[in-house]
């Protein structure tokens, strides 16, 4: 238990990062390359892509399951995002739960109905299990999360109305 003991170094880095967060007064920042910032659905795309660049380097060193997995069910939120806040009157505030974007996905007309709730049991039942359970991912899993999270964004990108933003082209 914490009782004013917690480590120097722990604390340090707490505070380190909590006012890196903080952006304002920090002088020139350096932005993560590729990732716009033109409309909050670009911003969404464009994450979405460097996520799954992100599992290409990954899945090419071997053995990272736990991780890709992760990383490919984000890249899925964050292309359903894209479509959603391109598409619609949607705002980002509307996606604060992961689940969410699961959902929407139907009512929006991305997927249909039995898609869109198979991706959300996925997520429910699997990214939990992987994540915070005693489950040991495999590298099937990984791949397979790899085809989805891949073909999910392609889809979702040919489907925005504006092109020209998809980094993986």
């Amino acid at each position: 238990m914490s009782n004013g003991s917690d480590p120097t170094a722990v604390l340090a880095a707490l505070d380190r990062a909590q006012d890196a967060f903080e952006i304002v007064g920090r002088g020139r920042t350096a932005f993560e390359d590729g990732i716009s910032a033109d409309e909050d659905w670009k911003t969404q795309l464009t994450k979405a892509c460097r996520l799954l660049e992100v599992v290409d380097t990954l899945q090419s060193q071997g053995g990272y399951y736990t991780a890709v997995i992760e990383v490919c069910f984000g890249a899925v939120e964050r292309s359903i995002e894209a479509y959603a806040l391109a598409m619609t009157n949607d705002t980002l505030q509307n996606f604060q739960d992961h689940q969410f974007s699961y959902e929407r996905a139907h009512q929006i007309g991305l997927f249909e109905r039995k898609t869109a709730e198979e991706m959300k049991d996925l997520y429910s039942e699997n990214r939990t299990e992987s994540y915070y359970g005693g489950g040991r991912p495999t590298e099937e899993q990984a791949e397979a999360m790899t085809d989805l999270a891949s073909a999910v964004h392609q889809f979702a990108v040919s489907q925005i109305r504006e092109g020209g933003v998809c980094l993986c082209d």
